[in-house]
């Protein structure tokens, strides 16, 4: 299989065999085959290949960037709606800056959207927190939501599809891994960096998707 290729595979499917190649996510090693385990986009590394799930609910792990809501206050933090069967929460000490517990307001309000990082997983609650760069409140612009394993297309290779989409509308864009994604910029940018992400959501089994989004985005210019 030529490693640009991005082949479907099924569980049970013979992905590559040889020593060249290690399992990573969602695939095991057995003997010199590496076999897929998931329904999905074979991805290639230099010495890992992995499966990229096309289907299913978000799987959370430590360290995803995660976008969410506030649903509730209690007297030590905040409980988070991420999306997915999981329950969410943000503790005091987790805030990037200190919090008056007497009026938990002052920091965030039921219905504030804002970009977390999973720092711990005691299924089925999560931990989030806020101390990392890019991460907090997200004012203005939009939240659009697409299913979570259609996010690493979303980003492509080392940013590369973000950021094409980023620069070409003028955008500020949060990627979360549970398949939220906030946009921000004139309106008309918004519209068209949200359709190009649903294009991306849409085709994204195929080959040659850097160069449709491309296209697609030479149009909207028009």
């Amino acid at each position: 299989m030529n490693k640009e290729e991005r082949k479907i595979v099924v569980p049970g499917e013979i992905i590559v065999s040889g020593e060249k190649y290690l399992p990573g996510d969602f695939t095991i090693k057995n003997k010199e085959d590496i076999i897929a385990n998931r329904y999905g986009l074979v991805d290639f590394g230099e010495r890992i290949v992995k499966i990229i799930p096309i289907s299913g609910i978000f799987e959370p792990r430590r360290g995803n960037v995660v976008i969410g809501t506030v649903r509730d206050i209690s007297f030590n933090g905040y409980n988070v709606e991420i999306g997915g069967p999981y329950s969410a929460f943000l503790p005091i000490m987790e805030c990037p800056r200190f919090v008056n517990k007497e009026n938990l307001l002052d920091f965030a309000k039921i219905g504030d959207s804002l970009a977390f990082r999973i720092v711990n997983i005691k299924k089925p609650s999560i931990d989030l927190g806020l101390k990392s760069r890019n991460l907090g409140k997200l004012n203005d612009g939009r939240i659009i939501k697409i299913n979570s394993h259609k996010v690493p297309r979303v980003i492509g290779k080392e940013g590369s599809m973000i950021n094409l989409i980023k620069e070409k509308t003028n955008t500020e864009i949060t990627v979360g891994q549970n398949g939220f994604i906030w946009i921000k910029g004139e309106l008309e940018n918004e519209e068209k960096a949200r359709d190009a992400i649903k294009l991306i959501e849409k085709e994204s089994i195929f080959n040659g998707l850097t160069q449709k989004v491309e296209e697609f985005l030479k149009i909207k210019e028009k």
